[in-house]
């Protein structure tokens, strides 16, 4: 199993419906079929590569093909976006500080009240 493959895999958008629907429970080809909309042999394709990707296990059970996810692979992944998670965890964090600061209520500046004071001068001046 190679990260290429993981990513190749993980890349279609029906291969993830897949992965979020083995996320909950082992499932039968069926299931997954029905779940996604998609015709069987699209269905059987697509877990194919999932298969050779390291990332789904498939057992027998009586006329059934029961799939499950592997989660060894997915901790791999994990482990890979570490770094990058840390990285947008304090950026989000940053934000989040922005916003709270943004959101407090702050006494008016001494150049607010000059300009209002400058503003009320003008207007009496006019009337």
């Amino acid at each position: 199993m190679s990260d290429a493959a993981l990513w190749t895999a993980l890349a279609d958008p029906h291969r993830r419906a897949i992965v979020a629907l083995l996320l909950e429970r082992p499932r039968p080809v069926g299931e997954i079929v029905e779940a996604c909309g998609l015709s069987q042999p699209s269905t059987s394709k697509h877990l194919k590569v999932l298969r050779e990707a390291g990332l789904v296990r498939v057992r027998q059970d009586a006329q059934r093909r029961v799939y499950a996810l592997d989660p060894a692979p997915i901790a791999a992944l994990d482990a890979w976006l570490a770094p990058y998670r840390r990285l947008w965890n304090s950026s989000l964090d940053a934000l989040g500080r922005r916003l709270d600061e943004a959101n407090e209520p702050s006494e008016p500046s001494e150049a607010n009240e000059s300009q209002d004071s400058v503003e009320r001068d003008e207007i009496s001046d006019a009337t």
